[in-house]
């Protein structure tokens, strides 16, 4: 099971999201446990102060990092027989891919930290395992970014989906775009179902999906073609 605490200044912004659809059924089937640390309980001020002013002078405020670093040491200390990674989600991170999700999913306990305000103290960098962005834009928070991830690495989770070949051939997992899909009717405002996806021979259906991934691929995102095909990859087709 995949335990994930999530250090946040608002809690409550995950439990709609998290009551829904395939991570609900996860958390309900015991297959993963989601935990909420409220960073304001790791003050010391009556206040409950998590940020303060950055020295050298600046817009905003700024994170703590002493107060972060109790919230990290606490989640560890609650789960000592796992193994914890911890993960600072920051817009100077590592962007996020499908392959750093499967890399998450087999950790056993992931520790998601949100940054708010203007940013963060430089030292809380040295107490994290990585530094993750989910793109280049900025977020009131973490929490969203967090949501995300959680989303993509609970999927991943053996026997959370009902069949493991649907993340395998889910877009970005072979390093291109899903094939076209098409259901019920075969015909709408006069466009049709492509006649090979009728013929049930399965293998010349298998051949035209590849195709088909491969060439929408590299008209929407080539980039992810560069260096795995050759030189010409990218513009071809």
């Amino acid at each position: 099971m995949l335990t994930i605490s999530i250090i946040t200044l608002f809690p409550d912004l995950f439990v709609s999201p998290l009551q829904q659809s395939i991570v609900s059924r996860a958390i309900k089937n015991k297959q993963t446990e989601v935990e909420y640390i409220q960073l304001r309980d790791f003050a010391t001020d009556s206040y409950k102060s998590v940020d303060d002013h950055p020295y050298g002078g600046g817009q905003g405020m700024i994170l703590m990092v002493d107060v972060v670093d109790r919230a990290i040491q606490y989640c560890k200390q609650q789960h000592p027989d796992l193994s914890s990674y911890t993960v600072l989600l920051d817009p100077q991170g590592i962007r996020y891919t499908q392959q750093t999700a499967v890399s998450l999913s087999k950790h056993n306990h992931i520790i998601l930290i949100c940054g708010h305000y203007e940013g963060i103290d430089e030292r809380i960098r040295t107490l994290v395992d990585a530094e993750l962005s989910i793109g280049d834009y900025i977020l009131t928070g973490g929490e969203t970014a967090a949501l995300v991830i959680i989303d993509s690495v609970v999927r991943l989770l053996p026997g959370v989906l009902a069949s493991t070949k649907s993340s395998q051939d889910e877009s970005f997992t072979s390093d291109m775009l899903e094939y076209p899909q098409y259901t019920r009717p075969k015909m709408y405002n006069g466009s049709t179902v492509p006649s090979i996806l009728l013929s049930g021979n399965h293998a010349h259906i298998a051949a035209w999906q590849k195709d088909e991934a491969l060439k929408r691929t590299k008209i929407r995102r080539p980039d992810l073609l560069k260096g795995k095909m050759g030189p010409d990859a990218a513009r071809s087709g």
